[in-house]
């Protein structure tokens, strides 16, 4: 390498157009290496160490960590791999503000007198929320015991998903449901249904498989707005029943499940903001299963006259 292409610290530092201070920053991390020393101890840099800085730069500059730097400089695909991070990072940070925009507006925009209701409820969640409050009340809901996929089927169905880009009535619902999760409900103890108590020949992994088939079964009337009738999707959510409890479809059948049904605990406000947040046309578990217990009662009240 010839003395006149090779860069003292200070004239590499002028034509990157930065501080012979960011120059040392740099080198000192490794990301820049030295060519060489001069005889009284100062770096001296070969010519591709402009191009290595202004590539460094344009790195950070997209706010690329300076570890990340390192990588890309010194790994072969690494580059791919820190953008795809980077990106999924910033879509996050992205998310965050909407729900603070969101929240703000829904704060502006409500009565004097309903602003600090509102900004105690969504004070209390992050933004964007998390959804470990509503997996924690869903556990607790749930019988025990029921096989993990399950499980996961039913908080799949159950658990809404935060908007990414959420109007200020969502994050207002989501804050209420959160809330709702988080206090205190009726799935706690001798309030939770009848069907999810452990008792002899009880089978709820059965009920909740047959009740899943029988809400999809319903969900196209209910989608529709059709009254709650008798059909396949009635005769399936009986069957449920039965069969988890090791007994007959009968008309008594009907009739004992129609009243202890009637008794049972209800979470409908969970479900009527689950559809707020979720502000998705296909009915919730929840309104299939409304649809279904209504069948149910016409279908008993018609035998009973």
């Amino acid at each position: 390498m010839s003395p006149d292409s090779v860069l003292s610290i200070g004239e590499l530092a002028e034509r990157a157009g930065v501080t012979v201070k960011t120059v040392r920053f740099y080198s000192d991390r490794g990301l820049l290496p030295e060519t060489a020393r001069s005889s009284g101890g100062h770096r001296r840099y070969g010519p591709e160490a402009l191009d290595r800085l202004h590539l460094i730069r344009s790195l950070r500059s997209l706010d690329v960590p300076v570890t990340d730097v390192g990588r890309i400089l010194g790994q072969e695909g690494a580059l791919e791999d820190v953008i795809a991070g980077r990106l999924s990072e910033v879509g996050s940070q992205l998310t965050a503000l909407r729900w603070r925009e969101a929240a703000l507006q829904l704060l502006r925009d409500c009565a004097a007198e309903e602003r600090a209701d509102r900004l105690r409820l969504v004070g209390s969640m992050a933004s964007p929320p998390s959804t470990a409050a509503l997996v924690r009340f869903w556990r607790r809901w749930l019988p025990p015991r029921l096989p993990a996929r399950l499980v996961s089927a039913i908080l799949e169905q159950a658990v809404p998903q935060p908007p990414a880009d959420p109007a200020p009535a969502q994050v207002l619902a989501f804050a209420r449901l959160h809330a709702f999760a988080s206090g205190v409900h009726p799935g706690a103890g001798h309030c939770q249904p009848a069907a999810h108590r452990s008792g002899p020949g009880s089978r709820p992994a059965v009920l909740y498989d047959g009740l899943r088939e029988a809400y999809a079964l319903a969900a196209p009337h209910v989608r529709a707005r059709r009254p709650a009738r008798e059909g396949e999707a009635l005769d399936c959510f009986v069957a449920s029943y039965a069969r988890s409890s090791g007994a007959r479809d009968t008309p008594a059948f009907r009739r004992g499940l129609a009243r202890q049904l009637a008794a049972e605990a209800r979470i409908d406000r969970y479900w009527q903001l689950t559809a707020e947040v979720s502000g998705s046309p296909e009915p919730t578990p929840g309104a299939a299963d409304d649809w279904l217990r209504t069948a149910l009662y016409a279908e008993v009240s018609r035998t009973d006259l």
